[in-house]
């Protein structure tokens, strides 16, 4: 289980999560919507240790979390592009000697002997996913992992989502497109104001479009009728 308890994270004199708590069990994948700048990826940072707590704490499995337990798919994703994609999981192959290149690779279909210079920004993306669920981590953080991914992609990574939630694992991910969350999620987090202000739950999801986003649309609409 992953228990964070009461957090502040600040960025400068700017406090993005004030006395934040989330629970997460295994076998669940959760969900975080938000506007941006709500603070998901800054609570995916956190519980990374890639940005300090001012208060708080995060646990996993009842001890202080540690970056062996954590798989993490970031947004954006960097690779020396001097490197073929093939050379890359082979470093990662080293460290995890089950991890089976081409079987991965016949679900993803890169050209693994190409520079990844050469790759788009959905093809760096699939050789990142590859690289973290290689590990097999119980907590899964993933950072819009279907940015830059084709349709098909999409629903291979959806599909890999599921099964590593079956084999117990806790994954928590973020994306702005309100689909991937809704068809996968066990629970949607919608983070406002620094904190968590609402849980929906699959029954509710419909809901979400009405009472979040078209509210919040049209504040803006009448807005814009004040400027024009």
């Amino acid at each position: 289980m992953l228990k964070i308890s009461e957090i502040n994270v600040k960025y400068g004199e700017h406090t993005v999560l004030e006395n934040f708590s989330f629970d997460a069990k295994e076998g669940k994948i959760y969900g975080l919507m938000g506007l941006n700048g709500s603070g998901k990826t800054t609570l995916i940072k956190a519980v990374c240790g890639i940005v300090p707590l001012e208060q708080g704490k995060i646990e996993f499995a009842g001890r202080d979390i540690k970056l062996s337990d954590i798989g993490y798919l970031e947004t954006a994703n960097y690779f020396y592009s001097k490197i073929t994609g093939r050379e890359y999981l082979n470093i990662i192959k080293w460290k995890h000697r089950d991890f089976n290149i081409e079987k991965w690779n016949s679900i993803f279909e890169l050209p693994l002997d190409e520079l990844v210079e050469t790759y788009s920004s959905g093809m760096k993306k699939k050789l990142a996913a590859m690289g973290v669920f290689a590990f097999e981590r119980p907590l899964l953080l993933l950072d819009e992992p279907f940015n830059n991914l084709d349709m098909e992609t999409n629903q291979v990574l959806n599909n890999v989502i599921k099964q590593f939630k079956e084999k117990g694992k806790i994954i928590i991910l973020t994306s702005h497109i309100l689909e991937t969350l809704t068809g996968i999620c066990n629970e949607i987090h919608y983070l406002n104001d620094k904190k968590i202000e609402k849980i929906f739950y699959p029954d509710e999801y419909d809901l979400i479009q009405s009472s979040i986003i078209d509210k919040k649309l049209q504040s803006k609409i009448d807005t814009l009728k004040q400027i024009i």
